[in-house]
């Protein structure tokens, strides 16, 4: 078995907190060569280096202001992360490989939304001038986040567009930023979920990566249940049948992916 990555779980939430080694060591039996831990804030920042640290070589860490985590102090906030980000250099026992989860998300309320849009451009400054790639959410402003990631384009070393679930034109809209790919979790196996047809009608399998954002979302047939990082292979078997092609190769096709967007190589992990 080739293995796969789960590029986003929130392992250090409190969801976890029970049972944490008991889901690593299941996400290894199920074939996951190694999970990437973004953060949404400055005290989950420094516990997923923390447990970097106790996983290194197999857990992989992000450091990031998740916009739904935006406040009035966040010019605060984020130069509290951005000292952590700069102080986990390459030589680091554990370095951050991304900056995230960073984005804007005006689903619930557009209370903070300049300060969301301004944080998210600062973070986007980050990853020109660091390399870092991001982890982006976002959730009812595809406008605004294209509208500022178009100035930043060409200088941008790449990222993921984290639980993508849209349509053709929202898909072929992010795909213009050519060093970006798509995260793909447990919405592609809902019953009412149209990303089996959407997807290989406009996205080339070179550009998606595999994610589970544990706890949420769990895929079918785990619906409901908390979501971990063993059941992406529901997500990787369901995107094999949609492109009509071998798990082995869905799974080497978006391993490259993940190594060509974190520079994390993957065929050098420890087999599981």
């Amino acid at each position: 078995m080739i293995g796969f990555v789960d590029t986003h779980a929130h392992l250090d939430g409190e969801e976890f907190a029970e049972d944490r080694e008991a889901v690593i060591a299941r996400a290894k039996e199920a074939g996951a060569k190694a999970v990437f831990l973004p953060a949404i804030d400055l005290p989950t920042s420094l516990q997923i280096q923390k447990l970097c640290q106790q996983h290194q070589g197999y857990l992989y860490g992000m450091a990031g202001l998740h916009p739904e985590e935006v406040r009035a102090d966040f010019k605060e906030v984020l130069s509290d992360i951005r000292a952590l980000l700069l102080q986990s250099g390459a030589n680091a026992v554990a370095p951050f490989i991304a900056i995230g989860e960073v984005g804007l998300d005006f689903y619930w309320s557009r209370e903070y939304e300049h300060e969301q849009m301004e944080a998210f451009e600062t973070q986007v400054q980050w990853s020109v001038e660091t390399r870092l790639p991001l982890m982006i959410h976002c959730r009812k402003a595809q406008n605004e986040m294209v509208h500022i990631m178009k100035k930043y384009a060409h200088e941008l070393p790449g990222g993921v567009f984290h639980c993508f679930t849209g349509n053709e034109h929202e898909a072929e809209e992010l795909l213009q930023f050519d060093r970006f790919v798509l995260g793909i979790g447990g919405v592609l196996t809902f019953k009412k979920s149209h990303l089996p047809e959407v997807l290989p009608s406009v996205v080339p399998l070179d550009r998606i990566v595999l994610e589970t954002d544990s706890p949420y979302m769990a895929p079918v047939p785990m619906r409901g249940q908390r979501n971990e990082p063993a059941f992406i292979a529901h997500v990787l078997q369901k995107l094999s049948e949609s492109y009509g092609l071998g798990e082995e190769e869905v799974a080497r096709q978006t391993n490259q992916n993940v190594e060509r967007v974190f520079g994390v190589s993957v065929n050098s992990l420890h087999s599981v």
